[in-house]
């Protein structure tokens, strides 16, 4: 069973930056992608951005703030660099990793952006 490790969730103040790590339980490389995807309160679940098994980050939805998106190799993690925090992009944002049209999800890690 596939299972996704998140950090890097929590308060920040706005202006701040987080940076989110996700580490699958197996090799990294056996996804066509991981990324991010966030939800906000009230909202449909959005693409971050994921990155491919060749490496290439992939954007989705434009943040406030510049965001990157990177992977380590040696550490089978993929991390998602979030810069700028305002207080509307406080959500939960999960993990995802997919095989083809098979999505594997974290349980999600909450950023909350105090004004």
């Amino acid at each position: 069973q596939v299972q996704l490790l998140e950090s890097g969730g929590g308060l920040v103040q706005a202006g701040g930056s987080l940076k989110l790590s996700c580490v699958p339980s197996v090799n990294i490389f056996e996804f066509n992608a991981v990324g991010w995807y966030r939800q906000a309160p009230g909202m449909q679940r959005e693409l971050v951005g994921e990155v491919e098994l060749s490496g290439k980050p992939n954007y989705g939805i434009a943040m406030n703030g510049p965001t990157i998106l990177t992977r380590d190799n040696a550490k089978n993690t993929v991390y998602l660099q979030l810069n700028s925090l305002e207080f509307e992009d406080t959500a939960v944002f999960s993990c995802n990793a997919r095989i083809l049209h098979t999505h594997y999800w974290g349980q999600g890690t909450q950023i909350t952006v105090s004004s």
